[in-house]
């Protein structure tokens, strides 16, 4: 399972700092600096993120990052995620499970959804991977699920946006076909925004036709995590 490590080591160093710095936390139980500790990540992460995502787009990751809750609530909810990405992680070994804050961005490598070229239907080993994932999805049922769809950069930058939008809304559309309620999903367009590859090769702008997801706790699971930590 892939993480962010330039993130998470600002976030060490930065809680780092403050914990040695003060000593009035020092004498906090194990809960209070839990909740410390959460905060601070959220804060580190958003603001070192940000600028990142402010520069490149707002796909997945900025979608995880926008969904940081922090303290005790938050380390209830990745907790959560943690074992979510793992149960993908075992279903599609090939995937890039990315834990993110308090969310999973997922990306889904050699067991790719991709598309042929100009098209926007499903293939059947995108529908074969997708399949793998729904007892998942279905196991989490407190989580929504962004799905974002991307292009190549053959044609305008319109008629590329649309098609992103397709691609995404069949991969929304397949897996509510399989009981998964609808109102969970929500679809953007990329278009040929934030290339995994390059596009001046066939392979390169097959691995950009593809979607992928960002995982965050729905408010239900927020409202649930902020009554445990309150107890």
């Amino acid at each position: 399972m892939q993480v962010n490590k330039i993130t998470f080591g600002t976030v060490l160093l930065a809680s780092t700092v403050l914990f040695s710095s003060c000593e009035a936390v020092k004498n906090t139980n194990k809960t209070q600096r839990g909740a410390a500790i959460g905060a601070v990540s959220g804060a580190v992460i958003g603001g070192v993120l940000g600028n990142n995502i402010g520069k490149g787009g707002n796909g997945a990751l900025g979608a995880v990052i926008g969904g940081v809750v922090g303290g005790v609530a938050g380390g209830l909810i990745g907790n959560k995620m943690d074992k979510q990405a793992r149960q993908i992680q075992d279903q599609l070994p090939g995937a890039k499970v990315e834990r993110v804050g308090e969310g999973i961005k997922l990306t889904l490598g050699e067991n790719a959804v991709k598309f042929e070229f100009n098209k926007a239907s499903l293939t059947s080993g995108a529908k074969a991977n997708l399949d793998k994932l729904v007892p998942v999805f279905k196991e989490y049922a407190d989580t929504d699920i962004k799905i974002y769809g991307y292009t190549d950069s053959v044609g305008s930058d319109e008629y590329n946006m649309n098609l992103s939008e397709q691609r995404a809304n069949a991969v929304k559309t397949y897996l509510a076909s399989k009981g998964l309620l609808s109102s969970r999903f929500q679809i953007v367009g990329m278009g040929e925004l934030e290339p995994i590859a390059s596009n001046d090769t066939d392979a390169g702008r097959s691995e950009n036709r593809r979607v992928e997801f960002a995982i965050i706790a729905n408010q239900k699971m927020i409202d649930d995590a902020k009554k445990e930590a309150g107890k």
